[in-house]
């Protein structure tokens, strides 16, 4: 099992989003999800994230270097312990 970490970026709800909270994940193009509040959205944007991966090794395609270069395997005893502080 593997692991990515990968930026995202937020929008605020407005006209171009249809008045809701917009996610994306650059490194992986057309990767989007819509939700009513923040946290929603970077939920739908996990599981959005998790398929397109998915798909990617499906079809055999290689994802974008940027991607793998974010990955870590894991074994199944494994606890992420991390903390993003902004000031």
């Amino acid at each position: 099992m593997k692991l990515y970490k990968l930026p995202f970026v937020m929008h605020e709800p407005g006209a171009e989003t249809e008045d809701k909270f917009m996610a994306e994940i650059p490194a992986l193009p057309g990767c989007r999800a819509w939700g009513d509040t923040a946290a929603q959205t970077l939920e739908n944007l996990q599981s959005v994230a998790a398929a397109f991966i998915e798909s990617h090794a499906d079809m055999g395609d290689d994802l974008p270097l940027e991607v793998e270069a974010a990955s870590v395997e894991i074994a199944k005893n494994f606890v992420l312990n991390e903390v993003l502080v902004t000031v």
